[in-house]
């Protein structure tokens, strides 16, 4: 650790010392709440669209946006939301199990392509979210949490992009010509 380093971490540890007995705010334990929403209904999405999903690598990456980032991060927030005693939301989104591909008719299920498509929106728009409560929270605790998070989600992403490239999904812009 360099001078620097040790610097930060000891003005970090004085800031937290006296925002440790603050209790959450209002914004922070809204936003928690909206990670928690926003996440049970993208598991269910994920699942749904996992089911429709025909190749593998686009399969994994579902299964592994719904495991290891969706459940992950809304568990994390309805944790942190009952250390609060915050009462967690009511809605829930049907239970739905992850099938074998089905061959189900072109006109009735969304292309791999689609998929992903979709997938890269919902990421994008979970990344805000994210972004919107660190940038909102003054907990270190929450505020470090959720980048990790965020890194998780970053680091998924590129993944599915790379995917995307590799299989030809991505629209073509058409150059403009001045």
């Amino acid at each position: 650790m360099n001078i620097l380093e040790k610097a930060t971490a000891k003005s970090n540890s004085i800031v937290q010392n006296i925002i440790d007995h603050e209790p959450v705010n209002y914004i922070e334990a809204g936003l928690q709440y909206q990670i928690v929403l926003m996440g049970r209904f993208q598991a269910s999405i994920i699942t749904t669209l996992y089911n429709h999903a025909e190749d593998p690598e686009l399969r994994v990456l579902l299964k592994d946006a719904r495991d290891s980032l969706v459940e992950r991060t809304v568990k994390m927030s309805e944790d942190f939301l009952r250390s609060e005693d915050v009462k967690l939301p009511t809605i829930q989104f049907p239970e739905r199990s992850l099938e074998e591909y089905q061959d189900i008719p072109d006109h009735l299920h969304f292309s791999d392509m689609e998929i992903a498509l979709l997938l890269l929106e919902m990421s994008a728009s979970s990344q805000m979210a994210l972004l919107t409560a660190i940038n909102q929270s003054y907990h270190l605790e929450i505020g470090n949490r959720l980048r990790k998070e965020l890194n998780m989600g970053f680091d998924w992403a590129y993944r599915l992009e790379q995917l995307m490239l590799q299989r030809n999904w991505l629209p073509k812009i058409a150059k403009i010509v001045h």
